[in-house]
């Protein structure tokens, strides 16, 4: 187990595998002069007591509070950022993923792969991922009602915190339950079963990401998160130990939770953004006096284009294989336009425009095109590293 890494070591390979995943630190962002010049100046009420539903001491939450007070919503598009915290009162060393003005499941899919590929680094690469979905606003009501009926009916064996939960909201008393580990929470209904069509779809869609990732996972109905925070998918990534089994909660070295809150986002601004965000705490670890940002530069010389849902994972294994090989590369896996790749492709002066579509995902094949000398050929998909390592690229 890597109970050697020190906070130092943790900041600097979350921070290298953040900007290889396409993660900008937030003070990046902040001098993008979109930021400047933004002029929807966009209000929220949270405070510090509404932060902490996210059970993630504010940190997920935090991200919207963040993407905001930055006025990063002047940038168009995504943003995907990250921050560097400290856990309150304990110190331990917070990194947090967020990615913001993304509804499509790539977003999850992108922090649930980075994170694993940083686990992986740290020496944790034995590992699972728990994943469960709240559904939208349509299928939590359905969830709810149903929930409510079935806790009714057996208030008379609830324990007294739970009944007073009760009177809060019933999924509030059922995560009390099965903190608890009560019996009543094994047998409630799953809110999977009430999903919406677009939610089912969504949720669907990260499933067929993780078989195609090969990553080990679970669907846990019992994984939840609060209904006025978490909107469709949360997900937890267990450390397993030599025994590939969980860690109880109080043991685990490091604690990974994250999940989309868009229903927060819009309860305290009142406007659709779509926010995910994946937290890691690494435990006992205290942060330094000064967190150190990093000054990384990402080399532009190779741009990952791609175009399709089954090329976007294949990236996301391409994007981990090349980081590697110790080979950086640019990209936009949020981008559904593959004219728009191209075009920021040559803005960062990237010499090779390496292209995947349905074709050459089916084919396991690639498009590297020369943009300096306007020339392209197709290579072997698992050939890639030493192609680039042939062309001088490091």
């Amino acid at each position: 187990m890597a109970t050697h890494i020190s906070a130092q070591d943790f900041i600097r390979g979350a921070t290298r595998t953040a900007h290889h995943f396409g993660f900008s630190h937030i003070n990046t962002l902040k001098a993008d002069p979109a930021c400047k010049e933004c002029t929807e100046k966009v209000q929220h009420k949270v405070s510090a007591q509404e932060k902490k539903i996210d059970s993630l001491y504010g940190i997920l939450t935090s991200g919207m509070t963040t993407y905001f007070d930055n006025h990063i919503n002047g940038i168009p598009g995504p943003s995907l950022f990250y921050t560097i915290e400290k856990v309150p009162r304990s110190g331990d060393i917070v990194f947090s993923f967020h990615v913001l003005n993304v509804s499509k499941s790539i977003a999850e899919s992108l922090i649930i792969h980075a994170t694993r590929s940083l686990l992986a680094d740290l020496g944790y690469g034995k590992n699972q991922v728990r994943i469960n979905s709240l559904g939208d606003a349509d299928s939590l009501t359905r969830y709810t009602r149903d929930l409510t009926n079935y806790l009714r009916k057996r208030l008379d064996e609830m324990p007294p915190n739970a009944r007073e939960l009760m009177k809060q909201h019933p999924c509030e008393a059922l995560m009390h339950l099965i903190e608890k580990n009560h019996e009543m929470s094994l047998k409630s209904p799953s809110p999977l079963e009430y999903l919406s069509d677009a939610s089912r779809k969504h949720f669907r869609e990260i499933v067929e990401y993780l078989d195609m990732s090969q990553t080990p996972f679970e669907i846990d109905p019992r994984l939840m998160g609060h209904h006025a925070c978490y909107s469709d998918v949360l997900f937890a990534i267990d450390v397993l130990d030599e025994n590939n089994l969980r860690y109880a909660s109080d043991d685990e070295p490091i604690t990974v939770r994250g999940g989309r809150y868009d229903a927060f986002v819009s309860r305290m601004t009142n406007t659709k953004v779509p926010a995910v965000g994946g937290v890691l705490i690494l435990k006992n670890k205290k942060a330094p006096e000064n967190i150190p940002v990093s000054r990384t530069k990402l080399s532009s010389d190779i741009y990952l284009a791609q175009l399709g849902f089954s090329p976007k994972v294949r990236t996301l294994l391409l994007i981990e294989e090349l980081q590697h090989a110790g080979i950086m590369v640019s990209q936009n896996i949020m981008s559904d336009s593959l004219s728009e790749q191209l075009r920021q492709a040559e803005t960062k002066n990237a010499r090779f425009a390496v292209i995947m579509g349905h074709k050459e995902f089916m084919e396991n094949t690639l498009i590297v095109r020369n943009l300096h000398e306007r020339s392209q050929e197709n290579i072997p998909m698992h050939s890639l590293a030493s192609y680039l390592r042939k062309k001088s690229i490091v």
